[in-house]
């Protein structure tokens, strides 16, 4: 500056040094703010809205079909909806989405706000039409979707659901009201359409028991009818006869080992007309497109953005939140042995192309971006954080199995949350990432195992496989084991059969069927009864409190479990023979005094299993999955059976919940816990809340 100084004041005129100075004065406070210019997060523009987005869709094509639910519903079938939906006659406009993701209340008539267009609008999920409305034309949306719900059972699939729909929608507005009233009756009457399809173990079931039949009867015919033949003879000539020399024809030797073996080719051959099923579900082969449709969408919006929140789902993350990520990515990947960090906030689902994997979602989607980096999975529905190291200097190990809980699963407050908290737990996780330890190497999570094929998915296996070999061995064993026992009762068989089909004694703990009959429940009831009785009467006066307090607690909970059953029972049990008293009834007679039994015996357990009360005592209190449809859990006390049911085989736990029988036939089945005004719900809670709920009820009445 001196010097500059000295050339102006050498020669240069006054105007132009004053313009020199000016200029490098500029050049200086640039060249000083541009750093903090730069350091400043750049603004990002405000997310759109799931309703935006979707009207969007239909602004383009009147059907939308989300990509990820290729394994239920694939891309392709949205010419099948579109062709569907012109039947009509009305403008339709159908989105197919998750069912999660499409549980926002208002949805279909926020997105016909913003599409601005009248018509019939129907939102369809990956089994059924879930939702229906008529903005400006008259039909009867709401009539054909109960139709449906009713209808159809659960496993007809969308595409089935979305035809019926139409063929009501179609309909006088009073025909289709009469129909869906028609429909919810018989629903009610019934419990609702049998299943269209089996799985893989109902098929293992039929291969199974077709083993058993091609074996166990032609052989039961070769053994039993000679046994019998020569029984019903008497026994053999005496020592030192001769039979007669004509011996029996040929065709007469042969003629039983010809229907024996004519009758296992006859199973054989008539089992597969039978079990005819092939497939498990109504999902058509989805295409490679379709299985690969979702990961390229996701890709293709990370190479612009390493953030990016699904447009299908609701939006978890605020502006302020994003931005603020978005720092936090930037620091991380500027830190040392940091790198780029991948935030995809997507439903993770059994339909999916993963199959529901995270790991798998996020190997599908470095493969497919080709950037090294840290994936992180966001379920925006289920609030899930998962995080997975691609080729980044980083312990692998770290992000796996360290990340704490309230993070990857979130607490109590963050499940209440509708965002799950997202936006505080992924900061959380910035904050552990740059706390992980750093590695000399790049490192990777690994390689996740391949995700289910989609072709074999859906198809059953052949009826002469899998358990169909075994089933040949255990019918020839049970022809052997039928012979023994015929062999054993031939002075009483005439009562072989009744005594073989009788089953466990009614009064025995052991015997705890899920679905029991009412006869079977009214013989239980009056044999638990009669034992309670006796055993509260033997033991009338025999505790004292001060003496022992244990004893006296138990004596008395017994006693009060005796005084609700016998008051269900009636004075003299009279009640017990009355065709009237319903299976709710008897149910909790047998298990009041079953467990009055059982405190008297030294049982202190204050709760019965609350999956099958005839399993008797629960040992714990697990989070068990108690719907098949949909994922409701809840906290339930269990035997030890259910429990290791519950852990092994959660998805099968709901179909060991015990049944009682309702209807005016009989026939149709309800779960004990919702019968006869939900009598037996505070079972759950204890023997107690059962007893003070009888004890309200004897009072009401």
């Amino acid at each position: 500056m001196a010097s500059l100084t000295s050339v102006v004041s050498s020669g240069i005129g006054a105007r132009a040094g004053r313009l020199l100075l000016a200029l490098c004065a500029c050049v200086a406070v640039l060249t000083t703010a541009a750093p903090q210019a730069q350091a400043e997060p750049q603004p990002r523009p405000r997310a759109q809205s799931q309703a935006a987005y979707l009207a969007d869709r239909l602004r383009t094509h009147p059907v939308h079909v989300t990509d990820q639910l290729p394994r239920e519903v694939p891309l392709s079938l949205a010419d099948d909806f579109a062709r569907v939906a012109k039947r009509t006659g009305v403008p339709t406009y159908v989105l197919v989405l998750p069912g999660q993701s499409a549980r926002e209340d208002g949805l279909l008539a926020e997105v016909h706000d913003r599409l601005g267009r009248d018509g019939l609008y129907v939102l369809i999920d990956e089994s059924e039409v879930t939702e229906a409305r008529a903005h400006g034309v008259r039909v009867p949306a709401e009539a054909a979707a109960t139709v449906v719900r009713y209808e159809l059972p659960f496993d007809a699939g969308p595409l089935r659901a979305f035809e019926r729909f139409v063929e009501v929608a179609t309909m006088a507005p009073e025909d289709a009201e009469k129909l869906a009233a028609a429909a919810s009756e018989a629903y009610g009457e019934d419990g609702g359409p049998a299943d269209l399809y089996i799985g893989p173990a109902d098929r293992r079931n039929q291969s199974f028991l077709t083993g058993i039949a091609v074996t166990g009867v032609p052989l039961s015919i070769l053994l039993l009818v000679p046994y019998i033949r020569r029984r019903r003879r008497g026994p053999p000539p005496a020592r030192g006869k001769k039979k007669s020399p004509a011996g029996a024809p040929l065709w007469r030797r042969l003629l039983l080992p010809t229907i024996a073996l004519l009758t296992g080719a006859a199973i054989a051959g008539t089992a597969p007309l039978v079990f005819d099923q092939t497939r498990s579900s109504a999902a058509p082969t989805p295409s490679p497109q379709d299985m690969s449709a979702r990961v390229e969408r996701v890709a293709a919006a990370l190479a612009r953005d390493p953030i990016y929140q699904d447009p299908e789902s609701p939006q978890r993350l605020s502006p302020s939140q994003v931005t603020r990520l978005q720092a936090r990515i930037d620091r991380f990947a500027r830190s040392e042995g940091g790198g780029p960090v991948y935030v995809t906030l997507m439903p993770h689902m059994p339909e999916d192309e993963t199959a529901g994997d995270e790991d798998r979602f996020a190997a599908a989607v470095h493969a497919k971006l080709k950037k090294d980096g840290v994936y992180v999975t966001a379920d925006p529905l289920s609030g899930y954080i998962r995080a997975f190291n691609h080729g980044l200097h980083v312990d692998s190990y770290d992000l796996l199995f360290n990340v704490p809980e309230s993070i990857e699963y979130g607490s109590a407050k963050a499940d209440q949350a509708e965002d799950h908290l997202l936006g505080e737990r992924l900061d959380a996780l910035m904050t552990f990432l740059d706390e992980v330890p750093r590695t000399e190497e790049p490192r990777y999570s690994g390689t996740p195992l391949s995700a289910p094929s989609p072709a074999k998915e859906h198809a059953l296996p052949p009826l002469f496989a899998t358990d169909f070999w075994p089933g040949l061995m255990v019918g020839a064993l049970a022809a052997l084991l039928l012979l023994m026992v015929v062999a054993a009762m031939w002075p009483v068989v005439a009562k072989a059969g009744r005594r073989l089909g009788w089953g466990p004694s009614p009064d025995s703990r052991d015997a705890a069927p899920q679905a029991p009959s009412e006869a079977y429940l009214r013989r239980v009831a009056r044999a638990e009864l009669r034992a309670a009785a006796a055993a509260v009467k033997r033991t009338a006066s025999a505790d004292d409190e001060d003496a022992n307090p244990s004893a006296y607690t138990r004596s008395r909970n017994a006693h009060d479990r005796y005084e609700a059953a016998k008051s269900l029972a009636g004075a003299d049990t009279s009640r017990l023979r009355d065709p009237a008293l319903d299976p709710a009834h008897l149910l909790a007679i047998a298990v009041l005094a079953r467990a009055a039994r059982a405190a008297l015996d030294g049982d202190s357990s204050p709760r019965c299993c609350a999956v099958n009360p005839l399993h008797g005592s629960a040992v714990t209190r697990q989070d068990v999955r108690v719907s098949p449809a949909g994922k409701s859990r809840r906290l339930l006390p269990v035997c030890e059976p259910c429990r290791d049911a519950a852990i092994a085989a959660p998805r099968e736990l709901p179909g060991r919940f015990l049944t009682l029988p309702c209807g005016p036939d009989g026939t149709a089945r309800i779960r004990y816990d919702e019968a006869s005004r939900r009598l037996l719900s505070p079972l759950s809670k204890g023997y107690g809340e059962l007893v003070t709920k009888v004890k309200e009820a004897a009072h009401a009445g």
